[in-house]
């Protein structure tokens, strides 16, 4: 039945006594009726609200009773309103009881590993959990790989060049890596610089000139060298390519006096400080990961490295120091960029004397055109 209908015929059903009789009784009689009609157009008029407001409602609720017949409300379970979500306290996100926690990939180490083609004995509990170990924390170190495969479209294509000239193993590139994530400013607090980390003293006897404000520990191809001659020198002397890594490490001294101490030639065997015996786990780690890296999850997609760089080579000879801002600016390049290229120059100043100056593709012909000093 439609609302409307029913509530005309309500309406009808009120019976309505008129006495004819005096006028004040007949306006009574009027003014009595008029009252019942309005209010059951507003009884109406709330019952037809209610119908179209559930009507419009997208989950069917159930109608209100009318006012006049008014009941307790009670709530049905399927009617509850769920609880609030709130924040998980390790996630900070908010969670639902149907979510699952976010699974970590297990990476499984290599079972067999070798450095410089010679073998790594893993079936050694001992030496198996060190490269797990370090394994572990270089797979799992997301942001720092991705930073060492951009880093190594850079400098990895020279670096393969020069052990292939000096007829080294290509192992060696990842010594590198863990000595300064490939970065030529690293400095230690023990004095170590640059790329490859030397001593000051160390880099003095390979070449490697500490003199005022210039110290060609920080120039990645002369430090590089040098480095190559270094490892290889310490592997003609032990025969042995981790026994050689571990002396780059901690030293010659350290490494033949724990070998007299011990009465063991072995790297793997000996007890030597932990830098020293984590450093060849950690090179080993670095190249399971890195020479593989789509085994473990990362993807480097094509462009996204870091491009070689491109440089003009200038020698000039300056009876005096020249500022590096005079330099720049001869050159057409900031200051910035001329430290980027010229990292051995560790003042605001390039010494006297002759020096290589390292500019990029193209300026070099400008630069010495524009050469005020």
């Amino acid at each position: 039945m439609e609302p409307s209908r029913q509530g005309i015929d309500v309406a009808h059903q009120f019976p309505i006594f008129i006495s004819i009789g005096a006028p004040e009784k007949k306006e009574e009689a009027r003014k009595s009726i008029m009252k019942r009609k309005n209010k059951l157009w507003t009884l109406l008029s709330a019952l037809i609200g209610l119908i179209l407001l559930a009507g419009c409602s997208s989950t069917p609720t159930p109608s209100p009773p009318p006012p006049s017949a008014a009941q307790p409300t009670m709530t049905t379970p399927s009617e509850r309103v769920a609880p609030a979500r709130t924040p998980s306290p390790d996630s900070g996100r908010y969670l639902r009881q149907s979510d699952s926690p976010i699974m970590v990939p297990y990476y499984s180490p290599p079972e067999r590993m070798t450095l410089c083609g010679e073998p790594v004995p893993l079936d050694v509990a001992d030496a198996w959990e060190r490269f797990d170990k370090e394994f572990t924390l270089v797979v799992y170190n997301h942001a720092q790989v991705y930073l060492w495969l951009k880093r190594m479209e850079r400098y990895f294509p020279w670096i393969e060049e020069r052990l292939h000239a000096y007829g080294l193993p290509e192992d060696l590139k990842y010594v590198a890596i863990v000595e300064s994530d490939l970065q030529p400013n690293v400095c230690s607090p023990k004095g170590a610089a640059g790329p490859w980390q030397f001593m000051p003293s160390t880099g003095a006897s390979y070449g490697l000139d500490q003199q005022g404000s210039c110290d060609t520990r920080f120039d990645f191809e002369r430090s590089t060298e040098a480095a190559f001659k270094l490892l290889n020198d310490l592997y003609k002397r032990y025969k042995d390519w981790a026994l050689a890594i571990a002396t780059y490490n901690c030293g010659d001294k350290r490494i033949m006096d724990e070998m007299r101490t011990q009465g063991v030639n072995n790297y793997y065997l000996l007890k030597l400080p932990l830098e020293t015996e984590r450093y060849v786990f950690r090179i080993l780690a670095v190249k399971a990961v890195l020479s593989d890296p789509s085994r473990y999850g990362y993807h480097l997609p094509k462009g996204a490295g870091y491009q070689e760089l491109r440089v003009d080579r200038v020698t000039v000879n300056f009876t005096s120091p020249v500022s590096i801002q005079r330099a720049a600016a001869a050159a057409g390049i900031s200051y910035r960029e001329f430290k980027e290229l010229n990292p051995a120059f560790r003042a605001d100043d390039i010494p006297a004397g002759t020096q290589e100056l390292k500019l990029p593709a193209g300026k070099g012909a400008s630069f010495q055109k524009n050469l005020p000093f």
